[in-house]
């Protein structure tokens, strides 16, 4: 059943990025219902921005306005310590 639940998660990121690309931005809210809360970790969804970043995709909060990796620090910071331990 996970793998029937990483696969799900998989199509959704693609499909994300596909649209985000054709587009050139990414609403959180696309973004909430392509991927529930609980299926991404903190440092997940902090990676899956950065990657959208740095594939020119915007995400862009509920008022329109880009939502910053700064923004997602903490997450980001979860992450690079899970690295480092490793």
């Amino acid at each position: 059943m996970s793998s029937l639940k990483i696969g799900r998660s998989h199509k959704a990121r693609k499909a994300l990025f596909t649209r985000g690309i054709r587009r050139g931005f990414l609403t959180v809210q696309e973004i909430d219902e392509a991927l529930p809360p609980g299926s991404l970790t903190d440092a997940e969804r902090w990676l899956l921005y950065y990657s959208l970043h740095a594939s020119r995709v915007e995400v862009l909060d509920y008022r329109g306005k880009r939502v910053e990796l700064e923004d997602l620090r903490s997450s980001r910071d979860e992450l690079q310590g899970v690295s480092e331990s490793h």
